[in-house]
């Protein structure tokens, strides 16, 4: 029984099997009822044109008996959890739509979810699968939508960012079980080809030539269509999409090479050229694999940042503490927060009082005293003191979610900018091509010799393969890669190289970037002898930033410190430590500490931060600390200049301590006072004045504005949040890496630049020898070969102008 292909998934199957529909004098096989009734229903919208768009590729039948399940979708925990309520009354999802593997799958979902009543918006990233999906509760449920989507052969479940992990980790084991396969023939195959290429000069028996172009053979077929696979679906994706991209190129020279060598092989003329095939698949598909690891990690940047956030809080109801998921947490609910913990949801203090850490958010270095009626915000880490709030938001509207949600969207607008090579490549694979064919048509209109003709078009397009153009910029990049990596600075991707080499602008973040976001101190004062291991032991029993600095004084000043055991350690929050110890009471603290147990302070006015050693009621000892510029920092801002850099310095901190550090430092023009979302639209401003801007920051404050920004950098001991959507991130915390990572970034796209003149100018010359029949395939597979050598052997220069420093 013939076999014919249902008209609507284009699976072939035994017609007897096949349900068969006349209409007029068409007719229509179906494999099941799913496939019949999507036909119809496609049609009866208006959408048959996604047949056209189909072309021949095939679907998957539409999976059946799944209703059941749908109405999960509609659920109050199922809403809580992955449907988000906007203000405007729309519920918004993320989906991953299930069974896309083209184009047109794209369309058709867009074009049904869109013609669906009550759905407001539906975008679906093809490369991803994740659609994006806005409706009106009002109209339709998301059962119904899901509904739809299944009633035309495909599938969505809610976005779960494991999934696209696994699938991202999929994908990187693919590449590398293909480039395995690939390198495993290329070096067995290159020994091979080492005695075929010495049996061409000392002469060798036609049997033993025959043993080894079989033996090429078995090894190129595995590494053309297993290793090589991917470039012949990136050229099928391409072409079907009328797009003319490198991989076509390499898919192409790689079959005509293979396809001649297996002619010579057969009928003992010619010379065969697997071991082209294998080194032009196995070396552009290494610089793929390599494209792949270099990539940011597929799960969202939110999706690690909520990782890190408290799950649930502890809520006091009737007096009992119950832990409740944040997601249950109601405005009104009182809440309580002990030292270390982050606070998840913004609200107000109705009792206890104590002093958070909000660096990561306002970039204020110094602990904040709340008390009760002080608002106390998302995000922020308690330091002392145990506090109970009331919420005044829930979660999702707290200030973190909603820094968090305009992060995320502020992700899918950064502008992306094409690497110059690619820019060029869809032309130069196209041109390529073109005058191949003319060339073969050329060449046996006027010999009439097919295999001269077919030898003369295959130099053409193995002499240009993309090799030398195609590492013009990963070599150098990853050249320039390795030698930041060595000096302190982690690029998460090649391109963002060309990026930064174009900045004009650096934005600065004060806290944690240019100084060194812990108090130092500056000045110290005794006024009377007094033991320092007690008060090293005093400060050790607390984790006050302050405590901290004063500690550090303590161990850098004096030698052989021990902690000796102190009783009745106290802390009183926001002002300091209490004590006892042989008798004498000890006291260190600001100076309403100093108040608050009658002792008196001595008068001297300070804009620093103040701590006072007392024992006894006595002072004796007072230390000034201040947040100090990082080692370094005015020397490479000064070098950062010198390369035609405007530098600015954006801050959560108070305008005096903000111009104090940028006189420091050398910063001309700074801004102070400033929130994370004023801070993002300052890098709008530059952005609108046609600015190609750099910042630096490191914390939950900065992250917004680092999103907003061409290249994000982060420093190493930066917040989750600044690391997760930065660029570029600076290992050891130096400024000085910082001009580091602009003169590497700029020595290496000049030398991209510089190879992708070489690749030009050798195409250029080498191209009209191949056309005039001066070059044969073994001449262009060796001179193709020399041509990357020549790219490789200039990025190396790269390294040259950095072994001194």
């Amino acid at each position: 029984m013939a076999k014919v292909a249902c008209t609507h998934c284009h699976l072939e199957f035994d017609e007897s099997v096949m349900i068969v529909e006349k209409e007029g004098e068409d007719t229509h096989y179906f494999c099941c009822k799913g496939c019949q009734g999507v036909y119809h229903l496609l049609r009866s919208e208006g959408l048959d044109t996604f047949y056209d768009k189909l072309g021949k590729n095939t679907l998957e039948p539409p999976k059946t008996g799944a209703g059941d399940d749908l109405q999960k979708f509609d659920l109050e925990g199922f809403k809580k959890k992955y449907v988000v309520e906007r203000g405007d009354g729309l519920n918004e999802i993320f989906l991953i739509i299930e069974g896309i593997h083209c184009a047109a799958c794209v369309w058709l979902n867009e074009k049904v979810l869109h013609q669906t009543p009550g759905v407001v918006e539906a975008t679906i990233n093809y490369t991803t699968n994740k659609a994006h999906v806005v409706w009106d509760p009002e109209e339709i449920k998301l059962s119904q939508i899901i509904e739809k989507i299944r009633a035309i052969g495909y599938n969505a479940y809610p976005y779960d960012p494991k999934l696209q992990e696994e699938r991202a980790n999929r994908a990187r084991r693919d590449y590398y079980a293909r480039l395995l396969v690939g390198i495993f023939a290329t070096m067995n195959i290159m020994w091979i080809a080492v005695a075929q290429y010495t049996g061409m000069f000392t002469g060798m028996r036609s049997d033993v030539k025959q043993v080894l172009n079989v033996a090429e053979w078995v090894l190129a077929t595995p590494t053309l269509f297993y290793s090589g696979w991917v470039f012949f679906r990136g050229a099928w994706y391409g072409l079907k999409n009328r797009f003319v991209n490198m991989d076509l190129l390499v898919a192409a020279g790689a079959s005509l090479a293979y396809a001649y060598s297996i002619w010579a092989m057969i009928t003992g003329k010619g010379e065969v050229y697997f071991d082209s095939v294998t080194m032009i698949i196995t070396f552009v598909l290494a610089g793929k694999y390599l494209e792949v690891l270099s990539k940011k990690r597929a799960a969202d940047t939110m999706d690690a940042l909520s990782s890190a956030l408290p799950t649930e809080v502890t809520v006091v109801e009737k007096g009992e503490k119950v832990m409740v998921p944040v997601e249950e947490v109601k405005p009104g609910d009182v809440i309580e927060i002990r030292p270390g913990e982050k606070v998840a949801i913004d609200g107000v203090v109705i009792s206890g009082e104590g002093s958070f850490d909000e660096s990561s958010l306002t970039g204020e270095s110094d602990p904040i005293y709340k008390r009760p009626g002080d608002e106390i915000v998302s995000g922020s880490v308690a330091i002392d003191g145990v506090v109970r709030y009331e919420a005044t938001k829930d979660y999702s509207s707290s200030m973190l979610s909603t820094l968090v949600g305009l992060l995320e969207e502020s992700l899918t607008k950064k502008p992306k900018i094409e690497r110059l090579a690619n820019e060029i490549s869809g032309w130069f694979s196209l041109t390529i091509l073109s005058i191949a064919a003319l060339t073969f048509v050329g060449w046996y209109w006027m010999t009439g010799d097919f295999e001269r003709a077919l030898v003369v078009s295959i130099s053409v397009i193995v002499i240009a393969c993309p090799c030398a153009l195609g590492l013009a910029t990963p070599v150098a990049t990853l050249i320039g890669i390795n030698l930041a990596a060595r000096r302190g600075v982690l690029f998460k991707e090649a391109a963002f190289i060309e990026t930064m080499a174009k900045a004009d602008t650096l934005v600065l973040d004060k806290t944690g970037t240019i100084t060194e976001g812990k108090p130092h101190v500056v000045s110290y004062e005794e006024y009377a002898p007094y033991d320092a291991n007690l008060l090293y032991s005093l400060v050790k029993s607390s984790i006050h930033p302050v405590s901290d600095g004063v500690a550090r004084y303590l161990e850098e000043h004096h030698e052989n410190l021990r902690e000796t055991t102190l009783e009745g350690v106290k802390q009183v929050q926001a002002r300091g430590i209490v004590a006892e110890h042989g008798g004498h009471r000890l006291l260190g603290g600001n100076a309403r500490l100093m108040e608050e147990f009658g002792v008196a302070v001595p008068v001297k006015e300070s804009e620093y931060t103040l701590f006072y050693y007392a024992v006894d009621g006595r002072v004796v000892a007072r230390f000034e600390l201040r947040d100090l510029p990082k080692a370094g920092a005015k020397e490479a801002i000064d070098e950062i200049r010198k390369l035609g850099i405007e530098v600015i310095m954006l801050t959560g901190d108070n305008e005096k301590a903000a111009r104090r550090v940028a006189e420091e430092v050398g910063v001309p023009d700074f801004k102070a006072g400033l929130f994370p979302e004023e801070k993002a639209k300052e890098i709008d401003i530059l952005h609108a004045e046609g600015r190609i801007v750099v910042m630096a920051g490191d914390g939950i404050n900065d992250a917004l504005a680092l999103s907003k920004s061409d290249i994000a950098i982060a420093m190493g001991s930066g917040s989750d949040v600044a690391l997760e959507v930065s660029d570029v991130v600076l290992l050891d915390d130096r400024i000085t890496s910082l001009r580091d990572a602009f003169l590497i970034s700029r020595r290496t796209f000049k030398f991209v630049k510089q190879n992708l003149a070489l690749s030009v100018i050798y195409n250029s010359i080498t191209i009209p020898l191949a056309v005039a029949g001066y070059v044969i395939p073994l001449v262009a597979a060796l001179s193709m070969s020399l041509s990357s050598l020549l790219v490789v052997g200039n990025s190396m220069r790269i390294k040259s102008a950095f072994r001194k420093r």
